[in-house]
């Protein structure tokens, strides 16, 4: 393979626990800034629309395409947005809790699938969105990459607080 064809992109991923407040668009536009991605996956959001006027306070220009999943009242919302010099994107299925974006890179025409995710801190919606992952059909030649906040954790020593809900491991 001719290595000059090859490739690493960057894809920022990060929890912003909320964008109204517009003492963090600064931070949130140095951090992207700084970080010299070329993608993006923003979780909790808790914003129900991201037009282009909102973006440029967030985002530099060069992201200039978008897709996003709406916050319910103020919790959840996912953002993906992208340097369409670079990719080309499309939707693949979008729910309350996930965002699968198709990307073909115009440098070298790979491509792959994917999932930012900001999982459901219900017991009822962790059950619902695990089973929706582990019934997707992943065929073994496509490259797909979940990133985000799951909302799950694997071992007791991972939670940030006191107790534990086996049932949150076994998912």
């Amino acid at each position: 393979m001719n290595q000059s064809l090859n490739r690493n992109w960057l894809v920022l991923c990060w929890n912003v626990r909320g964008l109204n407040a517009a003492r963090k668009w600064d931070s949130v536009k140095n951090k992207v800034l700084n970080s010299n991605c070329d993608i993006v996956c923003f979780q909790e959001t808790k914003k129900d629309d991201f037009d282009q006027a909102f973006l440029r306070n967030i985002l530099p220009p060069a992201f200039d395409e978008r897709l996003f999943v709406p916050s319910v009242g103020a919790s959840g919302g996912l953002l993906v947005a992208w340097k369409s010099i670079f990719f080309a994107g499309s939707l693949r299925f979008s729910c309350g809790y996930a965002l699968a974006l198709d990307f073909t890179s115009k440098h070298n025409d790979n491509s792959w699938t994917s999932v930012n995710v900001y999982g459901p801190c219900t017991p009822e919606g962790k059950r619902e969105f695990t089973t929706r992952l582990k019934s997707l059909n992943i065929p073994n030649d496509e490259d797909w990459i979940f990133l985000g906040d799951f909302n799950l954790y694997r071992y007791p020593e991972n939670r940030n607080r006191a107790g534990v809900d086996l049932n949150d491991i076994f998912l």
